[in-house]
């Protein structure tokens, strides 16, 4: 692999590492501090709405400013904040600085997300857009393999304030690996004229692009469905395996590193092997949704980490269906704009999933509130394919009578 193109990876890798752990110790310290499924319900809602909220901002300004800009702000101050948070802790204790830690770090995990987003399609032009995708997401899911791998080893050794600081230093070495990448490459990205106007404007922009195309409609619909299930087993797998099965924090890191492993996997053959979009699209969301039935009634350990491994490894399936989709059908001076508006819609569901959690754990019961949101997904699956072949067919129709009458001239 060309150095420029490893320099990149392991900036994405390093990032994502430090990321992984911070988001497993949080709701993890805070189950362990307050035994309570429904506070390590709404921590996960806190930590992670406002990374959502974050896209369409993160995306228009992408498309305004250069993107390796704002991924080095991204990683610097992450790094800032975990030594300012550490410090606020050793002067006043208490959890809530790593929980607000988390939301504040999430804020600029996705203006690092973005930033990549619109690079890598000119970082990458000679490989196929799936190929791209699958090789940034190994590296991605190589982070989820060792976070929490590595969160548990030092968890063992360290207090969890130390942690923290060690994450500061992960971030600050993704810097400098992508400063080496910039050193290293000749990539020269194209440059669009920016909308004026106030914020308002973009966002115009974005939903007209979601208002006319209706395969953007579909895979928004779609993976609103898959993150009211990824959403409802990150926030309940640590009480679950904990909680429910009796097993312990290593069981749990066990569980988290395996489903890293199953997906980088997947990857791999997604990454050799060319096939259909609709097929990625299909089989990434039916397997999501078994994950889920299969976790809501397993009466034991063994069978939620089989529907576990399912939720985890086919998300990622899905997501390199959903990212080439849009990568093909928005245009590319509307990109990071759109695409921050369509990423905040797709995952306002995980955050509503950790509320639900927070509600309901306590008088259902955890696996009930997990088969709920199974349902609720499935048929939202269902309701899609439906809508969009009902969709198709007029506009099908609509082609062969056009190519009738243009042969009869």
């Amino acid at each position: 692999m060309r150095k420029d193109y490893l320099a990149f990876f392991m900036s994405l890798f390093l990032s994502r590492l430090a990321d992984q752990i911070l988001l497993f110790i949080v709701p993890l310290v805070v189950f362990q501090t307050t035994q309570s499924a429904a506070w390590a319900g709404l921590a996960f809602s806190v930590e992670s709405l406002p990374r959502f909220l974050a896209f369409p901002v993160c995306g228009a300004l992408c498309d305004k400013y250069p993107p390796v800009r704002i991924l080095h702000i991204s990683q610097v101050y992450r790094a800032v904040l975990c030594l300012l948070a550490m410090a606020l802790y050793g002067v006043f204790g208490g959890i809530g600085w790593l929980v607000a830690l988390s939301a504040l770090c999430g804020v600029l995990t996705t203006q690092g997300v973005m930033a990549r987003e619109v690079l890598m399609p000119h970082i990458f032009q000679h490989y196929r857009y799936t190929q791209t995708l699958s090789y940034s997401q190994i590296a991605d899911q190589t982070g989820l393999v060792l976070g929490p791998l590595l969160a548990a080893l030092v968890l063992e050794v360290w207090p969890w304030h130390w942690v923290v600081l060690g994450i500061a230093g992960l971030f600050l070495l993704a810097d400098l690996s992508m400063l080496m990448w910039q050193r290293l490459s000749h990539v020269t990205l194209e440059v669009f004229e920016p909308i004026q106007g106030l914020w308002l404007q973009p966002l115009r922009v974005a939903f007209g692009h979601i208002r006319d195309r209706a395969e953007l409609k579909k895979i928004i619909t779609l993976a609103v469905g898959v993150n009211l299930i990824v959403g409802v087993t990150l926030a309940t797998s640590a009480a679950m395996v904990i909680g429910d099965y009796g097993a312990d924090k290593d069981h749990y890191a066990g569980l988290q590193a395996a489903g890293a492993v199953a997906t980088i996997l997947i990857l791999f053959v997604l990454a050799r092997v060319s096939l259909p979009l609709r097929l990625l699209g299909g089989a990434g969301y039916s397997m999501i949704a078994v994950g889920a039935f299969v976790c809501a009634l397993s009466p034991n350990l063994l069978g939620y980490g089989l529907g576990f491994l399912l939720i985890v490894a086919f998300d990622k399936v899905f997501n390199v269906y959903m990212r080439t989709t849009r990568q093909r059908v928005i245009p590319a001076q509307d990109f990071g704009k759109t695409v921050g508006v369509i990423t905040l819609l797709n995952n306002l569901s995980q955050p509503f999933a950790g509320l639900l959690v927070a509600l309901l754990a306590a008088p259902l019961g955890t696996q009930p509130v997990v088969l709920i949101l199974a349902v609720l997904a499935s048929l939202l699956g269902g309701g899609a394919g439906w809508w969009f072949a009902k969709e198709r067919r007029p506009a099908a129709v609509t082609s062969i009578l056009e190519a009738d009458q243009h042969a009869g001239k």
